[in-house]
């Protein structure tokens, strides 16, 4: 039994990948709101992470300084793997003064250049960049358009595959796609919980569909995934984010529970409650496998190839 379960599934050890994980949050030095909780327990998190089977995490760079922390996270550990890019919500950063590139958006755009060819074993992905129209408050629609197609540059350049985000904004999304394919070598939309329209116009396009537990919230969002081919699904957990709640209509399909406490009342080697973290894909999993009605190592075993097709890993 893995430390901290509750009630595990009889699942034995898979093999599995978190394409998308958020360790350089500040949740994970313990910090929440701006105010300390805790100390920081990244460590602990990973351990668990790798305890339930996980072979490799890629972590999220959101913008530039986010990416150099990314990378110097995944430095750490051979299991650990980065992107480089701009998320639509920071794409302001591209102008700003502050930026650290004097509000130039050509050095600011050289410098993601940079970083993603520093280390090549290390960097998989140009992203997370895309847009989110359902954020305006955090950056205009016509800068988040200007600089998802600037960074598309990125992957030509680099030859890497594009970690993807859409909100609310499919068909400028894959209007821009559309118009510069010839750039682009594959990619995933990470966290996607749009309409089956929407889903299978992206794997036409070539792109994967990254699922996590803001993709099985309702229904509608689990009579989706449910026609979508496992050929073309990977699984994250978007982590701190994106937990499957009780409150989620997936829920009823999660079989693998682990404790957790509050955050006020951590104690070293424990969960925090609301906090998501990667070990917590194998409830992804067992959700995606019961919609499937197939067995977890199955669908485990698909995603897997799937993930090292795009990411060019050996499978």
């Amino acid at each position: 039994m893995l430390s901290g379960a509750l009630r595990m599934s009889s699942t034995k050890r898979l093999k599995l990948i978190d394409i998308g994980a958020n360790l350089t949050d500040a949740m994970f030095r313990g910090i929440y709101h701006g105010k300390q909780a805790h100390k920081a327990d990244l460590t602990g998190v990973l351990d668990r992470a790798f305890d339930v089977g996980l072979e490799k995490i890629i972590v999220t760079g959101g913008n530039l300084e986010q990416s150099r922390q990314a990378l110097d996270l995944a430095r750490i550990d051979d299991r650990l793997y980065c992107t480089v890019g701009v998320h639509p919500t920071y794409c302001s950063l591209f102008t700003d003064p502050n930026n650290g590139c004097e509000g130039d958006p050509d050095r600011y755009q050289e410098e993601l250049l940079v970083l993603a060819t520093s280390t090549r074993a290390k960097v998989v992905a140009i992203g997370e960049c895309g847009l989110d129209f359902e954020r305006l408050q955090f950056c205009p629609k016509d800068v988040q358009l200007q600089y998802f197609e600037k960074q598309l540059i990125l992957s030509k350049k680099t030859g890497l595959p594009l970690f993807l985000h859409c909100r609310n904004a499919f068909p400028e999304f894959m209007g821009i796609l559309e118009k510069n394919k010839e750039m682009i070598v594959g990619g995933v939309v990470h966290s996607f919980d749009g309409t089956l329209e929407e889903a299978l116009t992206a794997i036409d396009f070539g792109l994967y569909m990254g699922i996590n537990g803001c993709s099985l919230k309702t229904e509608e969002n689990l009579a989706v995934v449910k026609r979508l081919p496992l050929e073309k699904l990977m699984i994250e957990t978007d982590a701190p984010w994106c937990d499957i709640r009780p409150s989620h209509t997936s829920y009823e399909y999660v079989r693998t529970q682990f404790s957790s406490k509050k955050k006020e009342k951590w104690e070293q080697g424990t969960s925090i409650k609301g906090r998501n973290e990667p070990r917590n894909i194998i409830q992804v999993l067992e959700v995606v496998s019961a919609l499937h009605e197939k067995p977890s190592s199955q669908v485990a075993e698909q995603i897997y190839r799937n993930t090292c097709t795009l990411f060019n890993w050996p499978s």
